[in-house]
């Protein structure tokens, strides 16, 4: 089941919500990087260090699936009246939402396509939608 399309949240909206969470992202991935530091004794990670990558890639997970399964939305989501879903309306598993976090990743490497494509798509959805079977709703206005 794919929401009605009077519940599918404009690809400018989707944008929106994620210019939000990436400004919460940078700062969460300030902090640790501060922690990051330190850690090593001071010494700052070198501009190739895999592990401080995948660190700050843990720090993500961490920030988007305990957002998405405990609450269904991050703080940029709220802003922008977004909900995650899973098929079902129902809310995502942390498996549902980790398949969400790695295809969402896949959506923006060739140039954010995977998010664009939700101006061709019929019913609006982008790939990561798709591949995760897990879908924004649009929450109307509260009165």
């Amino acid at each position: 089941m794919v929401m009605p399309v009077e519940n599918r949240p404009s690809l400018l909206r989707r944008l929106a919500a994620v210019l939000y969470d990436g400004m919460l992202l940078i700062a969460l991935w300030m902090g640790a990087g501060m922690l990051w530091i330190a850690l090593q004794g001071g010494e700052a990670a070198g501009a190739n260090d895999g592990l401080f990558r995948v660190y700050l890639l843990a720090v993500a997970y961490a920030f988007f699936i305990g957002f998405w399964v405990k609450a269904g939305r991050t703080l940029g989501m709220q802003a922008w009246r977004l909900r995650l879903v899973d098929a079902e309306g129902k809310p995502v598993t942390v498996r549902a939402a980790t398949h969400r976090f790695v295809t969402a990743i896949l959506s923006w490497l060739p140039a954010g396509a995977g998010f664009l494509w939700a101006m061709l798509d019929r019913e609006g959805l982008t790939w990561h939608d798709r591949l995760s079977k897990t879908y924004l709703y649009l929450e109307p206005k509260r009165r």
